[in-house]
């Protein structure tokens, strides 16, 4: 059990001895290249941004179901977002009064008036004309 703990250990020394060998070849390598990958701040200048997007966020005040209030970072400039009711927690007439709410506004049909007076005569200006 010991031996195979340390040939365990033995073979994970020499996977790692190995792997930092082949990094410092290929950097050597490389012409672009002339030192060892240094992952800190001064990466940022070499290479892009690994995002998929370069989004603006905006602050928000999130409201919620129960009334309390977050400021939060949105991607659409608003001043207040309102998280969804849950309907199935309300009580019959509130949830009665919500769903009356989201129903189309039923309007009183106006009547038109096709009707359109006209008094104007062609003879009256007849004589305006150009014989």
């Amino acid at each position: 059990m010991a031996s195979l703990k340390i040939w365990a250990a033995k073979s994970c020394i020499y996977r790692f001895l190995h792997q930092q060998a082949m990094q410092r070849c290929v950097l050597a390598a490389s012409t672009f290249h002339s030192s060892a990958s240094q992952h800190n701040s001064n990466r940022t200048s070499i290479v892009r941004c690994g995002r998929q997007k370069y989004g603006r966020s905006y602050p928000v005040l999130l409201v919620r179901p129960d009334g309390s209030t977050i400021n939060i970072r949105y991607n659409e400039p608003r001043r207040i977002l309102m998280m969804p009711v849950d309907i199935t927690m309300l009580s019959e007439e509130e949830r009665k009064a919500r769903l009356r709410k989201r129903d189309p506004k039923r309007t009183v049909a106006r009547e038109k008036k096709d009707e359109f007076e006209d008094d104007f005569r062609v003879d009256d200006y007849s004589k305006f004309w150009k014989k």
